[in-house]
C-alpha cells in the first residue's frame, strides 16, 4: 500500500505523489532547445524527485548523466586534481547505470580516477567530455543536483567556467558539448558571490551567465493535490470531498510541496489515531489538527531552517513583523541581498511589487515566533491564561463575545485607554497576544492575506473544526466604520456563518469601550472598542 512521504525521493510507485508530467513535458522542451539551467527551489520543493522522474523521460532520447555533489566530501573541492578525481568517481558511479557509453570514453575516465601523479586538472576532464561529445551517437545531457555542496569554491567556479566555455563555442563555433547541464540546489549559481582572496570583499563572479531562466513553476497545483487525494481515496474509502481538501491544502500552502505532503501524512497517521478514524480526519477538523501538530514539532527541519536564515536577516525580519504586526507595506527590492535570499530560501514571494509570506503555514509559525519574543505582552498572555476555562461553553466551542469584553477589560486594566500609537503599533499584536493561550494545544488561527493592511486586518480562528472571524481595525471614522461592519458580513457569507466579531482600535477620545451585539438581518456583530 502507498504511503505519503516528505523524507527523500518520492517514487510514484511507493508513494503518494501529484502527477508532475506537464512539469516535466515543460522542462524537456528547454533540454530540446539546448538550453543550460539552473533548477533552484527551497529545501523539500521536490527537486531531487523532479530530475529522478526527468531521467527517465530525457533517456528515451538522450545519454542522461544524474548525479549529485552531496557525496563530493569538502576535499574533493580543495583543487582542480581532487575535484577531477571526485566527479569521475561520481561519473564511474553513472557508468554502472549507463550501458550506452563508449569504451574509450570509460577508459579515459578510470586513467583520470586511477591517476597518482597529482597534476590531473579541468583540461582533462574537459577533453574527455569533448572526445564523448564528439564519438557519442546521442547527445548527452548532463544533471548535477546539490550544486550548494560546491558554491565557495574556486574550483567549482572554474568548472561551470568551462562548461560555459563548451556551451558557446557548440553554438559559435559547431564544437561538440552537452546537449544540456542542469544544476540543482537551493543556491542560484548564477548570482554567486566569493572572495577571491581573503582581503577582498565578497562580489559576484559566477560565470554561469549563460544559464536560461527557469520560469517553471513547481508548486502542487489545486488540481494536483486533488489528484493525489483522489488516488489515495479509491485506496482507504474514507468518504472526503477531495475537491475541497484539495482547495484547503492549497491554501494553506501555497502548494508547497514538503507542506501538503505532510499534512496529508498527519492526517492519515497521527490524526486519525486521535480522532479514531480515517473518515473523522480527513475533515476540515482533521485538517485543523495536522496545522496544529506541524506547528507544535520543535523537530521539523523545515521551520528550523526558516527561522535560522530569517534571524540571520535581522533588518528583513524587523520589516517582516512590522508586515504581519501592523499592516506595513514593504517594496519588492529585488537586488537587496536579504530579500534575494529570503527568496531563494521560499520563505517570501512578491506579492504585487511588496513582500508577503510565501505561503500561510510559515506565516502562522512566524506569528508564533514573534508573539513568543517580547515579554511586553506578558501581563495581557497571564490574564488570559488565567481565564481560560471560562472562554469555553458547555459544548466546547469559545465564548468569542466573552473573550473580547475580557480582552478590554484587560487593555483598559494594564494600560488604559491607549494613545494612537499604541494603536496603530501594537493593538493587534495584544490582541493576538491574548487570544493565543486560549486556543493554544486546541487551536490555531491564520490571517486572511487580502485583508492584511495598514487599516484592517482580519483573524480566522480555527476551534475543533468551528471557525470565528474577527476583524481588528484600526478606527477611521463612522463611515470607514460602517464599511467595515458590510465588508465582514460578506466575509461571514464566504465562510457560511451568521455570527461574526469586530475589535476596532479607537482613539476617539469620546468612545465608549466595551463590547455590543449589532444585528445586520440574519447576521449577528460583536463590536468591541478598545
Amino acid at each position: 500500500m502507498k504511503k505519503f512521504n516528505t523524507t527523500g525521493l518520492c517514487i510514484p510507485g511507493k508513494h503518494y505523489m501529484v502527477d508532475i508530467t506537464e512539469r516535466l513535458v515543460k522542462i524537456r522542451a528547454m533540454v530540446d532547445e539546448g538550453d543550460y539551467f539552473c533548477i533552484n527551489r527551497a529545501r523539500q520543493y521536490g527537486k531531487t524527485t523532479t530530475i529522478t522522474a526527468l531521467t527517465e523521460l530525457l533517456a528515451e532520447q538522450y545519454i542522461v548523466i544524474s548525479t549529485s555533489f552531496e557525496s563530493i566530501a569538502k576535499d574533493g573541492f580543495k583543487d582542480e586534481t581532487a575535484f577531477v578525481k571526485a566527479f569521475c568517481r561520481l561519473l564511474r558511479r553513472e557508468f554502472r547505470r549507463e550501458k550506452r557509453i563508449p569504451n574509450q570514453i570509460r577508459q579515459e575516465v578510470n586513467r583520470l580516477f586511477a591517476d597518482d601523479t597529482g597534476r590531473i586538472n579541468l583540461g582533462d576532464l574537459f577533453d574527455v567530455f569533448l572526445d564523448w561529445c564528439d564519438t557519442s551517437d546521442r547527445q548527452i545531457v548532463l544533471m548535477i543536483d546539490e550544486v550548494d555542496s560546491a558554491t565557495n569554491n574556486q574550483v567549482f567556479l572554474d568548472f561551470l567556467a568551462g562548461l560555459r566555455d563548451g556551451y558557446i563555442n557548440r553554438d559559435a563555433k559547431g564544437i561538440p558539448a552537452f546537449q544540456s547541464v542542469i544544476l540543482t540546489g537551493v543556491t542560484d549559481v548564477r548570482h554567486l558571490r566569493l572572495k577571491n582572496r581573503p582581503d577582498e570583499v565578497h562580489r559576484e563572479n559566477s560565470p554561469w551567465n549563460i544559464a536560461a531562466d527557469f520560469n517553471i513553476d513547481m508548486s502542487l497545483s489545486e488540481e494536483g493535490i486533488r489528484g493525489m487525494l483522489d488516488e489515495y481515496e479509491a485506496d482507504h474509502h474514507t468518504g472526503m470531498d477531495t475537491a475541497e481538501m484539495a482547495k484547503q491544502l492549497r491554501a494553506y500552502t501555497s502548494g508547497y510541496p514538503y507542506l501538503v505532503s505532510r499534512l496529508c501524512q498527519l492526517m492519515d497517521g497521527p490524526v486519525s489515531a486521535q480522532m479514531g478514524s480515517l473518515p473523522a480526519a480527513w475533515t476540515l477538523q482533521g485538517l485543523d489538527e495536522a496545522i496544529k501538530i506541524m506547528l507544535a514539532d520543535g523537530n521539523d527541519t523545515l521551520f528550523g531552517s526558516m527561522m535560522s536564515k530569517l534571524n540571520n536577516s535581522p533588518t528583513l525580519k524587523t520589516r517582516l513583523r512590522e508586515v504581519l504586526m501592523q499592516g506595513r507595506v514593504v517594496s519588492w527590492q529585488p537586488f537587496d541581498p536579504e530579500q534575494s535570499l529570503l527568496w531563494m530560501y521560499g520563505f517570501i514571494v512578491n506579492h504585487r511589487n511588496t513582500v508577503a509570506i510565501s505561503n500561510r503555514i510559515f506565516e502562522m509559525r512566524l506569528y508564533q515566533s514573534f508573539l513568543g519574543e517580547t515579554d511586553k505582552n506578558d501581563a495581557f498572555s497571564q490574564d488570559a491564561q488565567l481565564n481560560k476555562s471560562i472562554f469555553l461553553n458547555a459544548d466546547h466551542t469559545l465564548n468569542m463575545p466573552l473573550i473580547l469584553e475580557h480582552f478590554v477589560q484587560a487593555q483598559r486594566m494594564i494600560h488604559g485607554d491607549g494613545d494612537e500609537q499604541f494603536l496603530e503599533k501594537e493593538g493587534r499584536e495584544r490582541f493576538l497576544t491574548y487570544l493565543s493561550p486560549i486556543i493554544n494545544g486546541t487551536g490555531t488561527y491564520s490571517i486572511e492575506e487580502q485583508t492584511r493592511d495598514a487599516r484592517r486586518m482580519d483573524v480566522v480562528v480555527h476551534y475543533l473544526g468551528q471557525r470565528y472571524v474577527i476583524e481588528l481595525k484600526i478606527w477611521h471614522g463612522q463611515r470607514y466604520n460602517a464599511a467595515g461592519e458590510q465588508q465582514i458580513m460578506d466575509y461571514l457569507d464566504y465562510f457560511g456563518l451568521s455570527t461574526g466579531y469586530l475589535v476596532s482600535f479607537c482613539f476617539n477620545q469620546k468612545k465608549e469601550p466595551g463590547v455590543k451585539r449589532l444585528s445586520f438581518g440574519d447576521k449577528v456583530l460583536f463590536e468591541a472598542t478598545v
